[in-house]
């Protein structure tokens, strides 16, 4: 991902990367049922997946003891997820105990890490919710993970809210949700995606001038050459 990239996708709605990404033949791409614990910011997060799974939880092996051994995927990858990247752990879609909470959070936060994604839930969401640390995930979840949750493996393919997310593909959340673009598309999805942006921009002005939307969305030839003009005022 080049750094304009990451600087578009930081201002592009997720609305108009899924619809770019739907041109491209891509309709599975938003992550169902999140929503972001704390207040969004004036950027978007962004960054590539680090990936965690968890598989339904087993009483032989997940007590608490458990989180002495270093090599506890859960616990190493706090301490191994590369800055820059986005947390996503793959829940099963299940958020009766928690995915994480707000001390690993903290500890992610600090290292530089981008966000964290659950289709699970998190614990300590008040503490969460009071940090500017990107953070989505379902419902709250207050019981620890290892009543639902074993950790098996780091930085694999996994699926998150019914979506195929791969170590690298570009993870991209805003006020709306989270969006997964494949790593080998992200430079030419941003590159259209910001170009329509401009254009939608344009064209919601317009419609709050009152305009109506035939002949301007989609354009045709007249509103092509206005909004060129529209563009070459504006230095966008």
């Amino acid at each position: 991902m080049r750094d304009s990239t990451k600087a578009k996708l930081e201002t592009i709605s997720t609305a108009t990367l899924t619809t770019v990404l739907f041109k491209r033949g891509f309709r599975n791409t938003f992550i169902e049922g999140i929503h972001r614990i704390n207040p969004v910011g004036d950027k978007n997060m962004v960054g590539p997946a680090y990936t965690l799974r968890y598989i339904p939880a087993r009483e032989d092996l997940d007590h608490l003891g458990v989180f002495e051994d270093r090599s506890h995927p859960q616990r190493k990858g706090v301490e191994e997820c590369p800055p820059g990247s986005v947390f996503v752990i793959d829940s099963r879609r299940n958020y009766s105990a928690a995915s994480a909470g707000n001390i690993l959070l903290a500890r992610l936060w600090k290292r530089g890490i981008a966000g964290i994604v659950t289709d699970g839930g998190f614990r300590d969401t008040p503490e969460i919710a009071a940090t500017p640390f990107p953070a989505y995930h379902a419902h709250p979840a207050a019981p620890t993970n290892l009543i639902r949750h074993h950790a098996v493996d780091l930085n694999l393919p996994i699926a998150c809210g019914e979506v195929s997310v791969y170590p690298g593909d570009i993870i991209v959340g805003d006020g709306e949700g989270v969006v997964v673009i494949p790593a080998n598309f992200a430079d030419a999805v941003a590159d259209e995606a910001f170009e329509q942006t401009v254009f939608e921009d344009f064209v919601q002005e317009k419609v709050n001038e009152g305009r109506g939307i035939f002949g301007l969305y989609p354009p045709d030839p007249a509103t092509k050459e206005e909004f060129a003009k529209w563009r070459a005022a504006a230095k966008r």
